[in-house]
């Protein structure tokens, strides 16, 4: 048996009955519950669900530009230090937290210190919010994969309905000219006839929804609710599949792209180092945020994930392990990008910073689509290419709903414990509802002001506040004695100055960033207005101000003198832990 906040975690549970017992049971609140709490089938089950979560369409798409963009091989030394110093102990401690209290992101926070439980509740808001568009993003890919099935795929030249004149197909032509007008038949085939984003002016007109769209994402949200509706039982098998698949696709691609003339250049440009960048401070933000988004603490997903795990699980190890995988695959994807990036360059005849210039979803729906309409073989890549597009996005979709399903279940078990099914297909409604704006001729504008505002600064600000309740009311020495209860061992002095000081000092450093240095934010050309600018506000708001609300609601409800009331409103609840019983006992602490 083991407890939180024991002074040896090897003292048993007769230490917790004496403490009991100078206390009566008017004064000291006892739960006790019965834990038939879920469990993973196997250990990879979840090993696999954390990278298929950490490993995303961000790690295809991001890391290579930022790399590049910021001194390329250089780029690797402060990424490095900020994943060693920053990105890794969060990850750890969120994975510690959640297998040791094995509860949600809400109710968690009884147990850490309930006065910031709010953190809880906008967790599962700015899930909400990247639901509404990493969904639609998953569904461009799958429109993308069923417009794969044809023997010449619908992007390769410009002989289509959506296309322009501006429309230039240089693949395969001689004496073509291109020019700052000119329109690729891929750019044209996303542009055109996926978002057909010429028919709105913005966002205060953005037309109506693209059925087509619609289809593709009621069937990825199809796919979603079977995959969660038991639990993880059964998204646990589903990633075998989903998380494994990207990496069989990412190899094949990386052996083709290798082998196409001019891929060296692509290489070189990506891992070139630019020594002199290191001295500028955007660098360093820029790795920060990376590896921050990158591993994904703060979103729930670890917590839910790990709250299945057995009690003696070794966390740290998972960590590290999943970690490092992670890293790994934003390098390898760099050099999957870029051997194409080099061979459209090659082709072009153009330097590759001029056609590595797109980032984002562009580089996904345009630069790559255009390079494997013209290999040999492009039906074949295509379909791999967009079906690893497909399962990268839903390992991440399934982790982010998680952690609403289980915080929300966790908080009511009375009202939902028998009715998961049905609060699962709820959820989904409400995020396919939620979604419906971004199906839109003018959808990609919302898609990209969510993203910005939706899951930004607020998620820094809140896995900062996470890391500060954790570290310093709750207390770095209980924190420690919970680990050391579940692995036998406590975490050495690196981490503890990491959780104390290091992280939390990660995280504002990229906080006060992001505040002082906000570009304007603009879309294919189009200057986002002020007034949207404030509604993005708003939406970052909307979810971290549940935060002090609920401070200033237990405060008052609470009873007694203000002293009393911080007392109880920073005193978490002792857990006592009887593995073999699978049982677990909360009293607050005196």
């Amino acid at each position: 048996m083991s407890y939180q906040n024991s002074p040896a975690p090897n003292s048993g549970l007769s230490a917790q009955d004496n403490t009991n017992t100078s206390y009566s049971s008017s004064t000291v609140p006892m739960i006790t519950q019965t834990d038939s709490r879920d469990k993973w089938s196997k250990k990879m089950d979840f090993l696999l669900s954390v990278i298929g979560f950490a490993v995303d369409l961000g790690n295809v798409w991001r890391f290579p530009y930022v790399c590049y963009q910021n001194g390329g091989g250089a780029f690797l030394i402060p990424y490095t230090l900020m994943a060693i110093f920053g990105g890794v102990p969060l990850f750890y401690m969120e994975l510690a937290l959640g297998q040791f209290h094995r509860t949600g992101a809400i109710s968690i926070w009884k147990r850490i210190c309930p006065i910031f439980k709010g953190i809880g509740f906008a967790i599962c808001i700015i899930n909400l919010y990247v639901a509404f568009y990493y969904n639609t993003i998953i569904a461009w890919a799958l429109y993308y994969f069923y417009s794969s099935f044809t023997s010449t795929l619908p992007w390769t030249n410009c002989n289509n309905l959506w296309n322009t004149e501006n429309c230039t197909n240089y693949f395969g032509q001689s004496n073509i000219t291109w020019t700052n007008y000119s329109r690729s038949p891929a750019e044209e085939f996303y542009m055109r006839n996926v978002l057909e984003i010429y028919m709105s002016s913005g966002l205060c007109s953005v037309g109506g929804i693209r059925w087509q769209l619609l289809l593709c994402l009621f069937l990825i949200f199809t796919i979603v609710y079977f995959s969660l509706w038991k639990g993880v039982k059964t998204s646990g098998k589903v990633v075998w599949v989903t998380a494994t698949l990207p990496y069989v696709v990412l190899f094949i691609l990386l052996i083709r792209g290798a082998t196409l003339p001019g891929a060296w250049r692509g290489v070189v440009f990506y891992l070139k180092p630019n020594w002199e960048k290191l001295l500028e401070t955007t660098v360093w933000v820029d790795a920060a945020a990376q590896i921050f988004f990158s591993l994904g603490p703060g979103f729930g997903v670890l917590l839910a994930l790990s709250s299945y795990n057995p009690f003696t699980n070794n966390c740290y190890r998972d960590a590290i392990v999943t970690s490092l995988v992670n890293c790994l695959t934003s390098f390898l994807s760099g050099f999957v990008i870029f051997t194409v990036l080099g061979y459209m360059a090659e082709m072009r005849n153009v330097e590759v910073e001029d056609v590595a210039k797109d980032k984002g979803p562009s580089l996904l729906f345009i630069t790559y689509p255009e390079a494997i309409a013209n290999m040999v073989g492009s039906t074949f890549f295509a379909i791999i290419f967009f079906l690893m597009m497909i399962t990268l996005g839903l390992d991440s979709t399934f982790g982010g709903l998680e952690a609403v399903i289980t915080a929300v279940m966790d908080e009511y078990p009375h009202h939902l414990s028998k009715r998961r099914e049905l609060f699962v297909l709820v959820l989904v409604i409400i995020c396919f509802l939620g979604a419906l704006s971004t199906l839109t001729n003018g959808g990609a504008y919302v898609v990209k002001l969510l993203e910005e505002f939706g899951a930004g600064c607020s998620i820094i600000a809140v896995v900062f506040l996470e890391a500060i309740a954790v570290s310093w009311f709750y207390g770095i020495q209980r924190f420690c004695n919970d680990i050391k209860s579940m692995l036998g061992f406590a975490p050495g002095i690196f981490w503890k100055v990491c959780w104390v000081a290091i992280s939390p000092a990660f995280l504002a450093y990229i906080i006060i960033s992001f505040l002082l240095d906000q570009p304007p934010l603009v879309l294919f050309d189009y200057k986002y207005p002020d007034w949207s600018i404030t509604v993005g506000y708003i939406i970052g708001a909307s979810s971290f101000i549940w935060i002090p609300v609920y401070m200033v609601y237990k405060l008052v409800w609470t009873p007694g003198s203000m002293k009393q009331r911080l007392a109880v409103c920073v005193r978490p609840q002792r857990t006592i832990r009887d593995p073999q019983a699978d049982s677990l006992n909360m009293t607050t602490v005196p």
